[in-house]
């Protein structure tokens, strides 16, 4: 195992797996990681330099005889460098990440996540027909309502783990920032220092009933004067997805972009709403930068900002959405709403994603194929996304209970599902 998330996620699933015979050990790149991980006989520190560390992960394969990586995210440097070494080895990555029909679920899958996971090379066809042998309902508690189209009943509202994501993230750069001299070689992979990172995730913890407060505000608004709206789902700047898998440099890029694409194309009408990130901490300033650009275009009075807090409510009312890759896309589709996205996801197959230039899309949407959408689903759920979470108790117990099997499965979680309909090289 490498870097996992932040908290106890990774020495419980370990746990586990000892537990079923498997021999687990940890390389850890600082405190935080250290810290987490209260097996010392099976933890290895490397402290390094960063361009040691290919060779150090090489050797360490070879030597040890590894024969299973374990990461979370596959593209921060350390675990990309990880995961070349392990496939010139011939050894099986196995891949965690926040999951695709986020926040209730979480994706386990092998090789890569995101813009690297196998779902990139399947089209659409192969996966409807793996599809057509599933259950038509999803794997989720039976009091759930149903609000989406069709029976498929939501995820259970009342999941979430929030504040845990916080807190643990919190106390993981805190350790980093005062107790990391062991460790003096380690560099973040993100661009800003640690101190930073823990100042903003403080400072997050701090403000969250001030931004609650300033949500509902928004939102009644909107709701009260009865606008129609097309909803732009932010993302995080510095989060993976964005990073590696989009073609913007930046956050504002977009914003600019969705701007110039609404002013020329949107009814009259018509209102958007940008929607931060559960997590955003302001690093990035973007209520500023949607300011400047609405003003720019004579779109004050038409364009919204609306902090984090849950996005099923603002999306049975809007119009259409636009991301860039969020996970987020996929309560959209499954809602059968009208999606435009700009970066690559996994969910960007044709008859589920608008390919519409962004001015036509906003004036005319185009809505996806919804018998697609929620077969596209029922093949998620039984393949890679695991019902749970990484950051609370109850999340990590119900996850790990469902993870040790299918990491120890001789079958790829998608294999499993698509046999005997083999993957098919996109056109």
């Amino acid at each position: 195992m490498l870097q996992g998330p932040h908290g106890p996620f990774f020495a419980q699933l370990a746990r586990a797996l000892t537990a079923a015979g498997m021999a687990v050990t940890r390389v850890g790149f600082n405190r935080g990681d250290e810290m987490f991980w209260p097996d010392r006989a099976r933890y290895i520190p490397f402290r390094g330099r960063p361009e040691d560390w290919p060779s150090t992960v090489a050797r360490l394969i070879e030597t040890r005889g590894i024969t299973d990586l374990v990461l979370y995210g596959d593209t921060r440097p350390v675990h990309a460098q990880a995961v070349a070494a392990a496939r010139a080895r011939g050894v099986q990555v196995h891949v965690f990440e926040e999951g695709y029909l986020r926040p209730y679920w979480i994706s386990y899958e092998r090789g890569g996540a995101n813009g690297h996971s196998a779902l990139m090379q399947m089209d659409l066809p192969t996966i409807l027909a793996a599809a057509r042998a599933l259950p038509e309902t999803d794997p989720t508690p039976a009091s759930a309502a149903a609000t989406g189209p069709g029976a498929d009943p939501p995820a259970p509202a009342v999941w979430g783990d929030m504040r845990q994501h916080v807190f643990w993230g919190a106390l993981y750069h805190f350790l980093v920032m005062v107790a990391n001299r062991p460790y003096r070689n380690f560099r973040p992979h993100r661009d800003i220092p640690v101190s930073a990172e823990f100042r903003l995730y403080l400072r997050r913890l701090a403000l969250m009933p001030a931004h609650a407060l300033e949500r509902r505000l928004a939102e009644r608004r909107i709701r009260a004067e009865g606008l129609r709206f097309h909803l732009v789902l932010l993302q995080l700047e510095h989060d993976a997805s964005f990073r590696s898998h989009s073609p913007f440099a930046s956050m504002r890029d977009f914003i600019a972009l969705c701007i110039a694409g609404f002013a020329e194309g949107a009814p009259r009408d018509h209102h958007l709403v940008f929607k931060a990130h559960p997590l955003e901490d302001d690093r990035a300033a973007l209520p500023r930068a949607i300011r400047a650009e609405a003003a720019r275009h004579g779109l004050s009075a038409r364009v919204h900002f609306v902090r984090g807090g849950k996005l099923a409510e603002m999306l049975d009312r809007t119009e259409s959405v636009v991301t860039v890759n969020s996970t987020a896309g996929q309560q959209a589709l499954w809602r059968g709403l009208a999606l435009r996205i700009f970066g690559r996801a996994v969910y960007d197959k044709p008859g589920l994603v608008s390919q519409q230039p962004l001015p036509a899309f906003f004036a005319a949407p185009a809505r996806p194929q919804i018998a697609a959408c929620r077969a596209y689903r029922r093949f998620l759920l039984a393949s890679s996304q695991v019902r749970g979470g990484f950051y609370s108790r109850a999340g990590r117990r119900a996850a790990i209970a469902r993870l040790v099997p299918m990491m120890l499965a001789a079958e790829d979680p998608y294999d499993g599902v698509l046999t005997p309909h083999p993957r098919r090289e996109s056109a």
